[in-house]
Order: structure tokens, then sequence, then C-alpha cells
């Protein structure tokens, strides 16, 4: 049974795409408040565990809580009652070329708000401001940013309703190492600050070893969960290859 300071819960997973098993039946408690990696090779499903979680895909079988309430069986506007409550980073940062950056932010306002417009500015302004986002951002399209301003803004926009809940899908993905390291140590902030729960999908080694309690890797369809120190000792050849291979090695002395 989840603990009460479990925050997501998902039980018997089972997950196909095109008639190929993704999950099989794997099991996953959140707790509120703490960084969780989802972690795995290639085609393992991290993204798909992800959406399905956020409710962007439905699985064979199986439950998912999220507050307590079971995401599978609500209604449309339960759905977009408990959107409000998350912030989402997909990979690409998913950004709306047409629009400015602040624009882009205040999507999720117009979606779920009646914000009046000089609010949603001030609201822009001030999430530009945590991420670490000078106000001349503000007005820029996405295609005049660098990739680390664009996960930057990504972010803002994920926090805009003001969260419990981050959901990143690879926010280190394409960065180079300081740019990556910087992205790390923002995410680490906002959630002491914030009090967040961050649940992020990752392939870094040095974001695990950063900023991560504990990593859930998804191997041969199923889930092994612990502390990194927990999982990096799985005797699994996927993952004492993946922790204890020259890269892993290296980040663990970093």
């Amino acid at each position: 049974m989840a603990g009460p300071d479990t925050i997501i819960s998902v039980k018997g997973l089972v997950t196909r795409l095109g008639g190929k098993l993704i999950h099989d039946h794997i099991d996953l408690d959140v707790r509120r408040g703490e960084v969780i990696a989802i972690v795995g090779g290639s085609g393992s499903g991290k993204s798909v565990l992800l959406r399905s979680i956020v409710g962007l895909m439905r699985p064979a079988a199986g439950s998912i809580d999220v507050f307590g309430e079971d995401v599978l069986a609500m209604n449309e506007n339960a759905m977009r009652a408990l959107q409000r409550r998350w912030g989402v980073l997909f990979q690409d940062g998913a950004l709306f070329s047409s629009q400015t950056v602040a624009e882009n932010i205040q999507v999720p306002l117009r979606e779920f708000t009646d914000v009046p417009q000089v609010l949603m500015n001030e609201i822009a302004a001030i999430k530009l401001a945590m991420v670490g986002l000078g106000e001349d951002a503000a007005s820029k399209y996405p295609s005049e940013l660098s990739g680390g301003m664009r996960k930057r803004a990504s972010l803002a926009r994920a926090l805009v309703l003001d969260p419990e809940i981050v959901f990143l899908d690879e926010p280190t993905s394409g960065l180079d190492p300081i740019a990556a390291a910087a992205f790390d140590q923002l995410i680490a902030s906002l959630q002491k600050s914030l009090g967040l729960t961050v649940f992020m999908v990752t392939h870094d080694l040095d974001t695990l070893n950063a900023i991560c309690d504990r990593a859930a890797v998804l191997v041969n369809k199923k889930l092994k969960v612990g502390t990194i120190d927990e999982v990096r000792r799985d005797p699994d050849p996927w993952i004492q290859e993946y922790f204890a291979g020259p890269r892993g090695r290296a980040a663990m002395r970093q």
C-alpha cells in the first residue's frame, strides 16, 4: 500500500505500443518532495511512463493514482483540474515557434485561468526571473534563444501555474556539459525553494549523481527502484554497464 507521503502511485502497469510489450506489470511510488529519475536504455519506455502518468497515453492494464486520484478513471473536467497541479517540460521544449517567450509561458494561464493580460505579463516576468532569464527574453522568439535558454523558457512555462509536481523529459538533452550542470543546479534550487516533487526522465549520469534522491531503472520491461547507491549495486548486466562503465565511474568521481 502507498505510504502517506506518496504523491504518485503506479501499480501493475502494462503498456503496449504497436503490439509490442513495453512495461510488464511495473510498480512505482513517488514520494512528495523527492527528485526521482527514470533511467533505461533507448526504447525501454521511459517517456512512455511519463506520458502515461500525465494522461497522454493509456496503458493496457494497471492503475495510476496522482494526489490519491485515479487518473485512468477521470472525466475531462477532473483531468483538467488535476493538470493544473503539475507542470511538464518535454524533451524538445515544445515551445510554439510563432509565439514569443512570454506568450509561450502564458499558454497554461490562458488555458486554465481567466487572469487579465496585465497580470499574465507580470507572472511571465516573475517566472523568467525564477529560471534565470532576463526581461529581454520575454519578447524574443524560441529561434532567437540558445538551447539552454529554450530549456529555461520551457521550465518557466511548466512552473507558471505554481505546480506541486514537475515532470521533466530529458531536461539536459542537447546541452553542453556547462549548460547541463547549470540546469541541474537550477532544478535543485527550485525544488528546494518551492518544495517541488520532480519526476525526471534522464540518461545523464551527472544529473543522477548531482540532484536525484532515487532512481527507477527500466530493464527488461520491469522497474528496479532505489537510491542511486542501491540501484548501482544491482547485478543486472545493463545496470552494471550503465553505472560502472567509464562514463559512470567518471560521473561518480565528480
